[in-house]
């Protein structure tokens, strides 16, 4: 009897066998006898600034093409390394091309090849795959544990000189968006490790904020700072058309060895093409993402907000539509939105994306265009003031001009009413600073701006903070409740 069942699992098993092989040599005819249409390859027959036009390229918009230049023996630039270049709109039988690489020695009639898509191949005992040639022509780039302590550039190139990346996997920049009603709310306060913050303008977990500043008042120190000190599985920091200069000194000065541990830095800098600065943007977003589709909290700082939507401006220009509002095409104002909205939770049980936006108040201007837009779709800013910068008032946080629209989901009533009392005596001292500095002050007229002065030293004292020096969120409340506890 053991020899007969035994005999009947191995028929069993040789017909399993025999099924798959049979399934695997059915896919691979399938496979052969599928037809490959040929790619139509274009010409390059104008470059105007920033624009690439070719004709004869029919492929969608987000499309990733290759510019080559034929080796000839009369013409030395032939035979160069091919430019890559994105798609970026059309005009009848004309495509716009915006440049990823420089265009010296490109001249007219060059081949605009698109990039084609790899063809599957069945593999034994996995269903077949079928590519068409018309999806899925957008850029792929490096994704996983392997860019964590890396610097990449907008490809997924290194750039710290500390050999190539291990442990990525190929991954497409275009995704598809969270549904709003599947997301989990804000409900969890997070520790930045900044005092100010964490009393007055308490964050909460996937809340995405404005940081917006003028130029030297101190926001790449407290990016710096929320870096160090944020309670987050990963980092990732996106520094989009800031100085070259800052690149390394952000990395080696401000986020430190310990926080390049748990980081990934994209670095795009102002000399990048402006297709190249706006998808860093992207990549930053999309390895933010894909940390967070993998159940860790990701903390996303971005320098800036401002220099995407300038990228954006160049790009819209240049193609000739028309400027709007201060020089910005509408076209700006559309991006913008689209690039926040994919951070913030995910579904639940899932990781989160708590995202810090720089954004750059040219001349002190809280009014600007990009400024302004940006309040509308962020939950919450943090102005930086110059006149506390200059008084040696740092982190420079303006708090009677800030905000977190979340606080009042993630903290507790004795937190917020003790935050608001405090918000209440600082505007009273503000209002009344020129009556005390000009000696006009008489203690005994007016008792709730006698203890705004007698309580204005503790409190500055609760804003302040060296950038070395943690401040925990528990500690934070306990400094806030003593500095107002006879208020």
């Amino acid at each position: 009897m053991m020899d007969i069942g035994a005999s009947a699992t191995e028929q069993a098993r040789a017909d399993t066998r025999q099924g798959r092989w049979q399934q695997y040599l059915e896919d691979l005819q399938a496979f052969a006898s599928t037809a490959v249409p040929l790619e139509s390859q274009g010409k390059l027959v104008r470059v105007a600034g920033l624009v690439l036009e070719a004709t004869g390229v029919k492929v969608p918009v987000g499309s990733v093409c290759e510019i080559h230049m034929p080796s000839s023996n009369s013409n030395p630039q032939r035979g160069l390394r091919p430019v890559n270049a994105e798609v970026v709109g059309f005009s009848g039988d004309r495509a716009y091309l915006m440049p990823t690489d420089e265009i010296q020695g490109l001249s007219s009639g060059a081949m605009v090849i698109p990039r084609a898509l790899p063809l599957m191949a069945p593999m034994l005992g996995k269903p077949m795959q079928r590519w068409r040639r018309d999806e899925d022509r957008g850029l792929h780039l490096p994704m996983g544990d392997g860019l964590l302590g890396r610097v990449v550039d907008s490809h997924g190139n290194p750039l710290d000189r500390r050999g190539p990346l291990q442990m990525t996997h190929a991954e497409p920049m275009v995704r598809r968006p969270i549904n709003a009603m599947d997301r989990d709310p804000v409900r969890t306060p997070l520790d930045t490790g900044v005092r100010a913050i964490n009393a007055m303008l308490t964050v909460g977990r996937g809340q995405r904020l404005g940081l917006f500043a003028g130029t030297g008042v101190g926001k790449s120190v407290l990016l710096g700072m929320m870096a160090r000190y944020t309670q987050a599985d990963v980092i990732v920091v996106g520094l989009i058309g800031e100085r070259g200069r800052e690149v390394k000194e952000f990395i080696e000065d401000i986020l430190g060895e310990d926080g390049l541990q748990r980081s990934v830095v994209v670095a795009a800098p102002a000399d990048a093409p402006p297709l190249v600065r706006m998808q860093g943007a992207h990549y930053a977003t999309a390895i933010a993402e894909n940390f967070r589709d993998r159940g860790q909290h990701v903390l996303l700082l971005m320098d800036s907000l401002t220099r995407y939507a300038m990228a954006q401006r160049e790009i819209a220009l240049a193609i000739g539509e028309p400027p709007a509002t201060k020089g910005y095409p509408p076209s700006c104002f559309a991006k913008l939105p689209q690039l926040v909205e994919r951070s913030g939770n995910g579904l639940p049980g899932e990781g989160s994306i708590t995202a810090f936006y720089t954004v750059l108040s040219e001349g002190d201007d809280q009014q600007d265009p990009i400024a302004d837009a940006a309040r509308g779709i962020l939950d919450g800013h943090i102005v930086l003031s110059r006149e506390l910068a200059e008084a040696g008032h740092y982190p420079a946080i303006d708090i009677e001009r800030s905000i977190s629209r979340v606080m009042t989901n993630v903290a507790k009533q004795p937190h917020i009413e003790a935050a608001r009392r405090c918000r209440q005596l600082l505007a009273k001292y503000n209002k009344a600073r020129d009556l005390i500095q000009l000696g006009a002050y008489a203690p005994g007229h007016d008792a709730e701006l006698d203890q705004a002065v007698r309580l204005h030293p503790d409190i500055n004292r609760l804003l302040q903070q060296d950038m070395h020096s943690p401040a925990v969120l528990e500690e934070s409340l306990k400094q806030l409740a003593s500095v107002i506890k006879d208020a």
